[in-house]
């Protein structure tokens, strides 16, 4: 017989044993047939034990025991394993297992465990270690949930019955393999009788037909999940489900109103706003999009309508613009029909309605209107002044037809060249016009009403002028030629052009001859060319600067148009020194008078010479100038004249305080004179005592008798002032020129110039030198040996 671990069964202990059960008990005892009890052993690898304990002892799980334990206590019991220790322990004497923790099988399903006999006095196993199983055992302890809840469902409205509306599902933690734990039922405890819900598969659908979204939109139902197969005593758990109806187009719009009032000012602009007008519909989004058109009316080509960005409402706007003495009022009949329809539902239909819109156009009072949006006239430059060249016409649009007046805006006329009538709008000139300074006039009439000055019309008047070949042609520039010495006959020396301010048909045409007086020249000619411009060619060669260095050539110049315009230029031509290449070297005849000889070193010291004298000149100048300074140190003292004056006209009776004539009356009463110069005073009378009244004076001095005080006084203090020559003169020497009669100048005025019919001599002009040659020529009085200019 085989030894090993059995387990005693105690009856009061629901402990199942294993599949391998072997019996123990020798057949030596059965046959011998004794009729006493025995208890069985059974060899063990498993056993089972109900979870969520609640005693307060632990939990009795079995008992190992060993054939080798004689029951001295020499067997220990060893238990190893999962949870050994901490959740099962093991009684090592007589081998009682207990669970001393509370076993939940959702948390762990079973344990596998190990026990060993040791021999306590050997300390050495007394066969080999064995494995068991301990089971926990499920009951009904948690009941089925919703792990995704609240649930959240939309359907459209008017969804039929049957419907699928949402799948719900409830788990249970506990074992599906092991009674109806686990078995679960679901039903509906609220919603009824809009839905109802499959038991075994928990899917939710609609029981009832025609839920309208526009009566009620949300739902909310609740759903129960029943464990034990819904059975009574059976755990339970609930979830909510919130339903939503969508919109599906099954309401037709309508609008609020079966005819509107509008009003507009006659002055709105086109694309102005009306007003808005919107048929309603129950039903939202998309389905209640709406387009809108005007069907039938009076302004339906004078208005137009579209829908706003929303979708929902129509714009009426001006397509024309309006005016109320034309039409005041316009009736329109506006549609607005959905966009999105639902065939499942035309028969509650027809999607769309009508309305009228009365539009009332208002009377404003409008500026004057012209006859013409813009005038446009051409004027010759040649018109008289007064000339009436046009007349603008404009009316008050209004039905009151007010006068009007026309005006020029002044910012666009500065020149103030037109005029208009203000009660016809005659246009006419009032200075001469010219082409060539101004060729366009864009002036701006206005027309204001005389019983409102504030409502001002406008219009631009361009007017263009004309041209009339008034203008002579001339040189484009002022030309100044030049010809080599060693230019021969018949060479080219310039290229002549000419401009005319004048604007022909078609265009420029000038004509070039010499000027008659020019016509025989034996030194240059002038060649046409038909092009607008012409030549000027050489006669002859030998040219020298020293015969003659400059001639003048008068051109004759004419236009092509009626009336013929002519001019004559004159063309300086010089006669120059060139290289052979025809460059021009020099154009100055002096420069033939100076030595071919004269070296660098001669000029140096010709510039050297030059120089020092002009130190000199300078150095004797400032050396003069330092002689003739006065010895005056501030230049305050430096009186030279005295200033008077006057605050009021005539004799100056009242300037007693310039200069003390009692002084020169008597030398000795000076002091007795009441209203004195006081800056004289002290030396008037110091130089009164020490005058001798005998004659004072130079040699050859004439005294004259008992009246010579003030010539003595005078003459003293004239050689005084002589002698000393820092005292400043307090007499005054007041000097004035003057042209006219006894004026070395004589008369410089031209008042009187032309009293004398004789003629003038200029012949002195030919002595002033060559800066007064041109004078002289301009009064003609040249030298009559001059060569000929030309």
């Amino acid at each position: 017989m085989q030894k090993g671990f059995v387990l005693k069964l105690v009856s009061e202990f629901s402990i199942m044993p294993g599949p391998s059960q072997v019996n123990l008990q020798s057949q030596e005892e059965s046959r011998a047939g004794l009729l006493r009890r025995v208890k069985r052993g059974w060899v063990w690898n498993q056993f089972f034990v109900l979870e969520e304990y609640t005693g307060l002892e632990p939990l009795y799980i079995g008992k190992l025991h060993s054939d080798m334990d004689l029951g001295d206590g020499s067997i220990k019991y060893i238990l190893s394993g999962d949870g050994a220790g901490t959740t099962f322990t093991i009684d090592d004497s007589t081998g009682d297992i207990h669970a001393i923790k509370r076993l939940d099988r959702e948390v762990k399903a079973q344990y596998l465990l190990k026990a060993q006999a040791w021999n306590r006095q050997t300390d050495r196993p007394l066969e080999p270690e064995s494995q068991f199983i301990v089971k926990i055992q499920d009951i009904n302890d948690n009941e089925p949930k919703f792990q995704d809840g609240p649930y959240q469902a939309t359907i459209p409205e008017m969804s039929t019955i049957g419907t699928e509306v949402i799948r719900l599902t409830a788990t249970d933690a506990d074992d599906p393999t092991y009674g109806n734990s686990a078995r679960v039922v679901y039903s509906i405890l609220q919603g009824q009788p809009y839905f109802s819900v499959e038991p075994k598969t928990g899917e939710v659908r609609v029981s009832l037909a025609g839920m309208d979204r526009e009566v009620r939109e949300i739902y909310s139902i609740i759903i129960q999940a029943k464990d034990m197969g819904g059975q009574l005593g059976g755990l339970a758990g609930t979830t909510v489900v919130n339903i939503t109806l969508s919109d599906v187009n099954d309401n037709p719009p309508m609008f609020d109103q079966k005819l509107y009032q509008m009003s507009v000012l006659e002055s709105a602009p086109v694309g102005s706003v009306v007003g808005r007008i919107r048929a309603k519909d129950r039903d939202i989004g998309i389905n209640a999009e709406m387009r809108y058109s005007i069907i039938d009316g009076d302004g339906r080509d004078t208005f137009d309508i579209s829908t706003d960005p929303t979708n929902l409402f129509g714009i009426i706007t001006i397509k024309k613009p309006l005016n109320f003495e034309s039409k005041a009022s316009y009736t329109l009949k506006i549609e607005g029909a959905n966009t999105h329809l639902d065939h499942r539902f035309l028969d509650k239909g027809p999607f769309s309605h009508v309305t009228i819109v009365h539009v009332s156009v208002e009377d404003i009072d409008e500026p004057p209107e012209f006859s013409s949006a813009a005038y446009y006239i051409e004027v010759s430059e040649e018109a008289e002044i007064g000339t009436v060249f046009t007349t603008v016409s404009a009316r008050d649009p209004d039905a009151s037809n007010n006068s009007i007046r026309y005006s020029i805006e002044m910012t666009t006329d500065l020149g103030k060249y037109f005029y208009i009538d203000i009660t016809s709008g005659a246009l006419m000139t009032v200075l001469a016009l010219d082409r060539e300074e101004l060729s366009w006039h864009n002036i701006t009439v206005l027309a204001m009403e005389m019983s409102n000055p504030s409502m001002i019309g406008s219009v631009s008047v361009a007017v263009k002028i004309l041209d009339v070949n008034d203008n002579p042609p001339s040189l484009t520039h002022y030309f100044e030629a030049f010809v080599c010495e060693s230019a021969k006959a018949g060479q080219l020396i310039q290229t002549v052009t000419a401009i005319d301010p004048d604007d022909p048909l078609g265009g420029q045409h000038f004509y070039y001859s010499l000027a008659p007086e020019a016509a025989n020249n034996p030194n240059f000619t002038l060649r046409d060319n038909q092009d607008n411009t012409a030549w000027i060619l050489t006669r002859r060669g030998g040219w020298s600067q020293q015969d003659q260095s400059v001639y003048y050539l008068p051109i004759f110049i004419s236009d092509g148009e009626l009336p013929v315009q002519t001019s004559t230029s004159t063309l300086t031509i010089r006669v120059c020194s060139c290289d052979v290449e025809g460059n021009v070297m020099s154009c100055n005849a002096e420069a033939y008078h100076l030595p071919a000889s004269l070296s660098r070193g001669a000029l140096i010291a010709i510039l050297a010479c030059i120089f020092v004298m002009l130190v000199m000149i300078l150095l004797m100048l400032s050396l003069r100038s330092h002689r003739k300074r006065p010895y005056l140190h501030d230049e305050e003292d430096n009186v030279h004249e005295n200033i008077v004056r006057y605050d009021d006209e005539g004799g100056g009776e009242e300037d007693t305080e310039a200069f003390d004539i009692a002084a020169m009356w008597n030398p000795h009463e000076a002091h007795l004179v009441g209203k004195q110069r006081q800056d004289m005073l002290p030396e008037i009378e110091s130089l009164s005592r020490y005058v001798p009244l005998a004659c004072v004076g130079w040699p050859g001095s004439v005294c004259v008798g008992g009246d010579s005080n003030v010539q003595g006084y005078v003459l003293s203090k004239l050689l005084e002032a002589d002698l000393d020559p820092c005292a400043p003169p307090y007499d005054s020497l007041q000097t004035y020129a003057y042209e006219g009669e006894g004026s070395v100048a004589e008369s410089l005025s031209s008042l009187q110039s032309g009293c004398s019919n004789t003629d003038h001599e200029y012949d002195y002009l030919n002595d002033w030198g060559p800066r007064f040659k041109k004078l002289a020529e301009m009064y003609g009085v040249l030298e009559t040996n001059n060569p000929p200019m030309w």
